[in-house]
């Protein structure tokens, strides 16, 4: 697909606003639309079009008729776990009823391309199956996991119907420049951060559970693969699925002892209870997606000095 006009939620956040980046260098006119509850304008590159709106308003539709979109790139969602936990309605609300709203707008403008963001981890559960394959069952235990998979359902369900052209990418545990160091999901930058304030680093468990932790702009180059792929119509549930990870398991532990040896400081390690509904082991297969001419750019170590070094300017 030539480089057009391409719409990308949660724009402003911490891989929102690398896939915008990653748009821009291939010649996108880019327009991120961010309601800047987690995201940061100042995130974003000067020469993309910043949006502050809910997924859920109304308003996305004018958005949709004005910008004369070819592509929209979900990334905008509800993504704590736990917070899904507690509050089920709110994540459906964000990730569901968000969803919906945006389908809605790209088939009555005729969007080229839908891309929407799933996760590799709370959408398939735990399974002794590692690496694991995209057509491996589908097992979420958090109401987050679900309204993925449910969200998965609805672009198969209006593809069908209304010939809406869709891709899903379900991303492993990604990490890099400008993650938040607050949210529970980034561990990488929780470490880092927490190493630069001289605080105790807390380990769940016993820290041999493992992840597959995959460098923010490899992921933002799967983006602009899956925006031009050739994909199979009509096909199975998981033929329009990419898994987007490196293959390869990482305890915590490694990453702590690794994100000590980059800062080059003497940090402490506290143990705390193992967190319940935590998955032991995640890594996931991206043979689909290396097929089509992906591959991970960035080794750990780089990708965690990268990072650190992010973290220590912003520090400054």
């Amino acid at each position: 697909m030539s480089p057009g006009k391409v719409l990308v939620t949660g724009g402003a956040g911490f891989i929102g606003s690398h896939v915008c980046e990653a748009y821009l260098v291939h010649g996108w006119d880019v327009t991120a639309l961010d309601n800047l509850d987690s995201g940061r304008a100042a995130n974003l590159p000067r020469d993309v079009r910043l949006i502050e709106m809910d997924v859920r308003d109304e308003s996305v539709r004018r958005v949709f008729r004005d910008g004369g979109f070819d592509i929209v790139n979900h990334h905008a969602a509800q993504v704590d776990v736990r917070a899904s936990v507690s509050r089920p309605r709110h994540d459906a609300s964000v990730n569901i009823d968000g969803l919906l709203n945006l389908i809605e707008c790209a088939r009555e403008f005729g969007l080229a391309r839908f891309i929407f963001i799933s996760s590799g981890g709370a959408l398939y559960g735990e399974t002794a199956d590692l690496p694991i394959p995209r057509t491996a069952p589908k097992r979420p235990v958090s109401p987050y996991g679900i309204s993925k998979l449910a969200s998965e359902y609805y672009l198969r369900a209006f593809g069908q119907l209304s010939d809406l052209e869709y891709v899903s990418l379900r991303y492993a545990n990604v990490y890099g420049p400008r993650q938040d160091p607050r949210g529970e999901a980034g561990v990488v930058s929780i470490f880092a951060r927490r190493i630069l304030d001289g605080e105790t680093l807390l380990v769940f468990g016993d820290g041999e559970q493992t992840r597959d932790f995959v460098f923010v702009r490899d992921v933002a180059a799967a983006n602009i693969l899956a925006t031009s792929a050739e994909l199979k119509a009509g096909g199975e549930f998981d033929d329009v699925a990419f898994n987007v990870g490196t293959g390869e398991q990482t305890s915590i532990n490694t990453l702590a002892d690794a994100m000590i040896e980059i800062a080059g400081r003497e940090v402490r390690i506290a143990r705390e209870p193992a967190r319940p509904g935590d998955p032991m082991h995640n890594c996931l297969d991206c043979a689909e997606t290396r097929a089509l001419g992906w591959a991970p750019a960035h080794s750990l170590k780089a990708g965690l000095r990268e990072t650190w070094d992010f973290m220590v300017r912003e520090a400054a």
